[in-house]
């Protein structure tokens, strides 16, 4: 990875990929700027359960292995579920254990969330998601659990993985008018295989306050690993003011 005045920014992102999510590796070619490629395993999921999503981490060594043997700069779980399933500090774990097998520099969408609640200032938030109420709850604790506050939540009670990724892009923007309220500082569109990446900007004009997704997130987060600190346009807030917001963090 490498940015200089006179040269372009370059980068390799390896994502960890659900093995029947469509939708995040397309959200991501979109957003991704140039020079930054993506390179992608998959873990096993076909429906979204608890049980299912903690099988994934069964061959998650095997596939970060095979990642990082195409010398990727960072890896990514790019799965929402999987890195908050079992509470707090699950999603640092499992980065570790990424980093740990691969020496490799490790995130997940979980906690790339987290640090862009921390980089936005952002306290309280409502939640939307494509999940069933179990796995929503579960994903609402593990947000509660690290000092976030849910003042509203509701999801669309879709298991069936292949089925989330068939949803229409305009499902987000609904659920996302739906679960706002004025004590949410920020609406969340969890899941990474929901439609949500262009209709992020027309949340947050309509509704005035950031629209946080999964995918968009998860983009964030890794380009953050890297180094980058441009702007990318037309996918919200955070991205947009990546430049802005990376040296807040720092």
């Amino acid at each position: 990875m490498s940015q200089s005045t006179s040269s372009p920014f370059t980068g390799r992102i390896g994502l960890l990929a659900p093995s029947s999510n469509t939708t995040v590796e397309p959200e991501f070619y979109r957003a991704l700027p140039e020079g930054v490629t993506l390179h992608t395993a998959r873990l096993p999921i076909i429906t979204v359960t608890p049980e299912s999503i903690g099988k994934m981490a069964d061959s998650l060594d095997v596939e970060s292995k095979l990642l990082a043997s195409a010398d990727v700069d960072v890896i990514i779980l790019g799965a929402t579920a999987p890195s908050f399933l079992k509470g707090l500090g699950y999603d640092r774990e499992v980065s570790d254990r990424i980093t740990r097998v691969t020496g490799k520099p490790a995130t997940t969408t979980s906690t790339a969330l987290l640090e862009a609640f921390k980089t936005l200032g952002i306290s309280r938030i409502a939640l939307g998601s494509a999940y069933s109420p179990e796995v929503n709850d579960i994903c609402a604790k593990f947000i509660e659990a690290n000092g976030i506050k849910v003042v509203a939540k509701d999801g669309l009670n879709v298991i069936d993985n292949l089925q989330i990724g068939r949803l229409d892009v305009q499902t987000a923007y609904d659920l996302g008018k739906k679960v706002d309220c004025p004590e949410a500082q920020a609406i969340v569109l969890a899941c990474t295989n929901w439609k949500s990446m262009a209709i992020i900007e027309r949340l947050e004009q309509d509704l005035g306050k950031p629209v946080l997704s999964t995918s968009q997130v998860s983009i964030w987060g890794a380009l953050k690993k890297i180094g980058y600190t441009g702007s990318i346009a037309g996918f919200g807030k955070l991205l947009r003011t990546f430049a802005a917001a990376q040296a807040k963090a720092a």
